[in-house]
């Protein structure tokens, strides 16, 4: 008897938490509340006074219940029934009445195994938990107040949409019961249970039916809970749109840093163009700048890129320490690239692009952008361009890297340049 109790603690305790855990993550466009009505057969079994018997199948038994599903696998439902018996022919005469109220757990079992994948009608439904009753009969007055445990299962068949019906069977065990069902002590020094445990068992067998309210199509009680699946489709396709690979350079987006790496280019294994010497030119562009500086205006890349696409396309870059509009010194040879452009491009001109990290105030930062633009443009005039090729633009922080990462932000304090 001990591990109903038990079964019965588990189960309330574990729809409360599993309840809501899926409340939220399941749709709710069905029915959640019913009525249930159930008439049948009742039997108590133990104790009875000896001499006293009652008849193997006693034709009174009746409950009525309001059940409310949390979602398909799991309810509630509070109860109430009334157990009628006397007799049998070879028994003293006796007649006795039994009145419960109870709470209990509803798990659908039905749901939880799949029913729906061989049967839209058939489904199984265990039901568990606790409450008052009492005990009368013509031996005694007064009432036999006690505690009961139920515990029973309910198989149903759906007529339709709004009702199905039930066949139920339920052990009832009661606790603290003094009388036995015959309402006798069982002698002389009073009342026959002495003990606080489970003293007494009844047996319900019924029929009836569910009466599903609400204004949605279907009850919960038929409905397939696929939140499991759907959760699962949403991880893949985000595994997916992670392990996508934009620029190509063998670095998932969702690692990549540098996430329009130029193609051909070798990267780090955080998708970075790898550029040993820190100077804001990929070390495989090293060569092309080379050449450039000896008169080559007609270079392509590995990646059939030119010289101007390596430059719009935001591969040449001059980077800043934090709060700074100076240039690391490892980004002059950027800075050179671009001079060294220009003066082999005499009608070309250039946007100089100034970018901020997301720390600190956005208003500080817009102005910091727009300082490193100013900076780098004086360092190129001081080269001999003519400013007038120079136009510098403050677009304040990039917020499109990872604002927790130290070195996603060193990438985004930068000037960067477009060719007009």
């Amino acid at each position: 008897m001990k591990k109903i109790i038990y079964l019965s603690v588990a189960l309330t305790g574990f729809l409360n938490l599993y309840s809501q855990e899926k409340t939220e993550k399941i749709s709710t466009d069905y029915n959640k509340w019913s009525i249930d009505i159930n008439a049948g057969l009742s039997r108590p079994t133990t104790p009875f006074t000896q001499g006293y018997f009652v008849e193997d199948l006693s034709f009174f038994h009746v409950d009525f219940g309001a059940r409310y599903m949390f979602n398909p696998k799991f309810g509630l439902k509070a109860d109430i029934g009334i157990d009628k018996y006397d007799q049998s022919k070879n028994s003293l005469p006796f007649k006795g009445e039994y009145y419960r109220a109870n709470l209990q757990g509803v798990v659908n079992v039905g749901r939880i195994l799949n029913f729906e994948d061989f049967s839209q009608r058939l489904n199984l439904q265990l039901h568990a938990g606790f409450g008052y009753s009492y005990l009368q009969t013509d031996a005694f007055d007064g009432k036999d107040e006690m505690t009961n445990v139920p515990i029973g299962l309910t198989a149903q068949f759906k007529i339709s949409e709004r009702v199905a019906l039930n066949a139920d069977f339920t052990m009832i065990n009661n606790i603290s019961q003094h009388y036995t069902f015959d309402g006798n002590t069982g002698g002389v020094d009073g009342p026959i249970i002495q003990d606080r445990g489970f003293n007494s068992t009844m047996y319900n067998a019924t029929l009836g039916f569910s009466i599903y309210l609400g204004k949605n199509g279907k009850h919960a009680d038929w409905v397939a809970d696929n939140s499991e699946l759907v959760a699962l489709e949403q991880r893949v396709a985000q595994l997916e749109i992670m392990l996508n690979d934009t620029d190509r350079d063998g670095v998932a987006d969702y690692v990549d840093v540098e996430p329009n790496t130029m193609g051909g280019i070798s990267v780090d294994t955080k998708g970075r163009g790898i550029d040993m010497n820190s100077n804001g030119v990929p070390d495989e562009v090293e060569s092309y700048i080379e050449r450039m500086k000896k008169g080559d205006t007609n270079i392509s890349t590995k990646g059939g890129q030119s010289i101007e696409d390596l430059i719009n396309g935001g591969y040449i870059n001059v980077y800043f320490d934090t709060d700074s509009s100076k240039p690391k010194s490892e980004s002059m040879d950027a800075v050179n690239f671009v001079i060294q452009y220009l003066r082999n491009k005499p009608n070309a001109s250039v946007d100089l692009i100034g970018y901020a990290d997301e720390i600190g105030n956005s208003e500080y930062n817009k102005s910091l952008s727009v300082a490193r633009s100013t900076y780098v443009k004086d360092i190129i005039t001081k080269a001999g361009i003519n400013a007038s090729r120079l136009n510098t633009i403050g677009q304040g922080e990039d917020n499109s890297v990872d604002a927790n990462s130290k070195e996603a932000r060193s990438l985004v304090r930068r000037v960067t340049f477009k060719l007009k």
